[in-house]
């Protein structure tokens, strides 16, 4: 038996303001093209053409999983051999959205023989000797594309807690569809969760976090905190105020604190970054201790560098390390230290100017400026 195909047909809007096909704008961060696919493949579409012009062929393709089989052409004679033959084909002719409770219309299927004869003669949408698809909602405008994506985020927000997802307020947070989500897991007003996000169990994420294209692990927390493009071990706090920034792998039992940044850095399991800090194209150990006010000068204007920090070692506060530099193993780094030479294991490093007290240099000060 021939595998189910779907054709579905790119259109412009017929609104002369609007730069790009609706099907490429988003609904709830994700494309509206990536949640029709997704509810296709779920019917059972295993081959999909799309119909528009080449300069969309980029924006099209991300929206189909890396291993789809979509072929994306305006050319006639393409989408003619694609249906022929075809036992079944559905057809999406116009800008649409799936929606659990929509009724029959704007879409529909036919044989595809028949519609090759169809389009053969007419080159158009073909709409004779079809059956009407339920569950899909048609879209003309912006203005429809804002009315029904709160309709959607609940749809999304009603699975999650059919799922065992616990959500305090669900008019106070907006699911992407493509995440998922573990049973017993707590998302709280203001959290935004994009992309291909996937949280573990009994988590907590939010009050007020953005986490986008993120892994986070079982029993983690995200408080108050953005992070993108990372993953986050189990059992690791990230927050109140922190920024994680893309390809960063965060391990377990890890606290990101608050005002602390990371980047493009590796932390390992049991490391302590409690606040006021940056780590950027670093790659921590495990159980290291940074004190507050510590820095990675990765970047000199030109190139950027990477820190080593070997497991625990402890970072005094306000301390330079002046990438490259490697910290060893289990050594102590003093309190405002800029520190640019490696630092052997076990070593204590100091590197900051002797402290010189100059009596009576404030009192002098003072009557100086009538004070």
């Amino acid at each position: 038996m021939d595998q189910n195909r779907a054709v579905i047909f790119l259109t412009t809007s017929p609104d002369p303001e609007q730069k790009k096909p609706l099907m490429l704008k988003d609904i709830l961060f994700c494309p509206i093209l990536t949640w029709v696919v997704r509810k296709l493949k779920r019917d059972g579409v295993e081959r999909f053409f799309v119909v528009c012009g080449p300069q969309y062929t980029d924006e099209v393709r991300v929206c189909f999983p890396a291993d789809a089989d979509a072929v994306i052409s305006d050319e006639h004679p393409k989408l003619l051999d694609f249906v022929s033959g075809a036992r079944r084909v559905i057809v999406i002719s116009r800008p649409v959205v799936p929606a659990k409770q929509a009724g029959e219309g704007y879409v529909y299927s036919a044989e595809g023989s028949a519609l090759a004869e169809g389009w053969q003669k007419a080159a158009t949408v073909f709409f004779q000797n079809v059956d009407g698809e339920r569950g899909w909602i048609a879209l003309n405008s912006d203005a429809d594309i804002q009315n029904v994506e709160l309709h959607l985020r609940d749809e999304i927000v009603a699975e999650h807690l059919a799922n065992g997802v616990r959500i305090l307020d669900p008019k106070a947070v907006y699911i992407d569809p493509r995440v998922e989500i573990g049973r017993g897991t707590m998302v709280l007003p203001g959290t935004i969760l994009r992309g291909a996000t996937r949280i573990g169990q009994d988590c907590v994420i939010g009050p007020n976090a953005m986490v986008r294209d993120c892994t986070v692990g079982d029993e983690s927390e995200v408080n108050a905190s953005q992070i993108n493009e990372s993953s986050i071990g189990r059992r690791t706090h990230v927050g109140p105020f922190a920024y994680v920034r893309p390809n960063c792998r965060i391990g377990d039992d890890i606290k990101v604190g608050d005002f602390v940044e990371v980047k493009n850095s590796t932390i390992g399991d049991g490391t302590k970054i409690s606040h006021l800090t940056y780590v950027g194209d670093s790659d921590v150990g495990k159980k290291v201790n940074f004190g507050c006010g510590t820095v990675t000068t990765n970047y000199d204007g030109f190139k950027k560098y990477r820190c080593t920090i070997g497991d625990e070692s402890f970072i005094g506060c306000n301390t330079n390390l002046v990438a490259p530099v490697r910290v060893g193993k289990g050594s102590y780094i003093a309190a405002g230290a800029t520190i640019t030479k490696d630092v052997p294991e076990d070593a204590l490093a100091v590197a900051r100017v002797q402290q010189e007290n100059k009596d009576g240099w404030a009192a002098r000060r003072r009557k100086m400026h009538g004070k």
